[in-house]
């Protein structure tokens, strides 16, 4: 890796920057670009890729298909506890676990789908670079 000087000083504006906006308690987040620079990103600009926890997904869309999986769920574990009582017998009660799975899986990937989706659409009306991975340390 070769030491880019002038990167280095749009680093250190950023942050700087960054810092300014924090001291003025504005919400913000400090991430790398997909290009590997610094960039002071508002919290309604984030969206899930970089904070909540260690996403291997990393758009919305593809967490729409994580929640359509879990709403396929939810919906298979109720025809598993239902299925018993066509026969006349008793209610698979095993499959709440799966309910409870799925329902809570499905919701809570919808809410990150729904944030990244809007964190996208902000960051593309302001002309705002794409995050990148991991955290930066400063």
């Amino acid at each position: 890796m070769v030491f880019d000087r002038e990167a280095e000083r749009r680093n250190d504006a950023v942050y700087a920057e960054h810092k300014a906006a924090l001291a003025r308690g504005e919400k913000r987040v400090l991430r790398k670009t997909h290009a590997g620079e610094l960039h002071s990103y508002p919290a309604d600009e984030i969206g899930f890729s970089p904070g909540r926890g260690q996403a291997q997904v990393r758009t919305w869309w593809g967490m729409g298909i994580l929640t359509a999986l879990m709403a396929l769920l939810f919906v298979t574990s109720w025809w598993i506890l239902l299925v018993p009582l066509a026969a006349g017998g008793q209610p698979f009660w095993g499959a709440l676990v799966l309910t409870v799975f799925g329902g809570l899986g499905a919701w809570y990937t919808f809410g990150m789908a729904r944030d990244e989706y809007q964190a996208k659409k902000l960051r593309k009306e302001r002309g705002a670079p794409e995050p990148g991975t991991g955290h930066v340390s400063r």
